[in-house]
This record gives C-alpha cells, structure tokens and sequence, in this order.
C-alpha cells in the first residue's frame, strides 16, 4: 500500500491521533493498517526523553548536550552540523527513537525572541546549509528529522 492509499485508508480519528500522539513521547499506533507507534525526542542539542515505563517528564535519559544552533552556526561550517546530527543519530537509535524533533530552523528576526538560542542564523542561507548538514546526519544513521520552529515563532 502506498502513502496515499494509507492516508485514504485512516478514519478523521486515526488522523487526529497520529498528531496528538498516545503520549508525550510516542506516537499512536494503527494496527489495523499496521501502523506502529513511534518515540520522538527532543534533540537540536542532545536527546530530552524521559527513561521507559516512567510518567514523569523529568525522569529524563542522560544524554549528550551539543553547542545550541547558533553557537554551531559561528563556525559557518554544514560539514561540523552534519557530524553533530550523525552523532545524535547514533544516540537516538540507541535509545529507541526513530524521530529526532529538530532542527529548529526559524530565521531570527528579532533580539527580543527567546527561542534565538536554538535558530541557526538570521541569514536564511546559512541556517538552510546548516539545518540540511544536520538532517543528513542524523538520518544517516537511520533516524528521521522534524525540522521545528519554521514559521511564525520569531517574537
């Protein structure tokens, strides 16, 4: 079955749950399509998940921490993002996440937006050359990427 003929397939409320998900970590599964359910993270930086079985979102994993977006974007350096997001791929697969949330990738329009931490550059070249070194590390390892934060979040 293919893509279309899968989305066609699902009822309104198997689409809704595949969006609000069975968790804050995973996704709901569609086993009647064979569907399954997947674990998502947080991870422009380093993997934020909780340990399983735990309810509690601060019972979190250890994890790598990698430099914020725009200290990796000072070195104006794909190749460097491409090799942290590989990493983070390794990271992710180990743990049993198959989607890493990340990157974000909103161009900064504003001092006064708190998330400019997380945002590659102003300069929309440079954040694309960077966001693309970043998924295709982390996908090289066989991780997907959820690029976040690409629109109206500048203020």
């Amino acid at each position: 079955m293919n893509v279309e003929e899968l989305v066609s397939a699902l009822t309104l409320e198997e689409k809704a749950g595949l969006c609000s998900g069975a968790d804050f970590w995973h996704t709901k599964a569609v086993e009647r399509l064979g569907i399954p359910a997947i674990k998502v993270s947080d991870g422009p930086h380093g993997l934020r998940t909780q340990k399983e079985g735990s309810t509690d979102p601060n019972d979190a994993i250890e994890a790598v921490c990698f430099p914020a977006g725009c200290a990796a974007a000072a070195s104006f350096d794909p190749a460097l993002t491409r090799r942290m997001g590989a990493a983070l791929g390794r990271e992710a697969r180990a743990s049993g996440v198959q989607v890493l949330l990340g990157p974000a990738v909103n161009i900064k329009r504003s001092p006064l937006c708190g998330r400019n931490f997380e945002y590659y550059s102003e300069d929309p070249y440079l954040a694309g050359e960077l966001a693309a070194g970043f998924i295709q590390g982390v996908q090289s390892e066989g991780v997907g990427t959820s690029i976040k934060h690409f629109a109206a979040n500048s203020q």
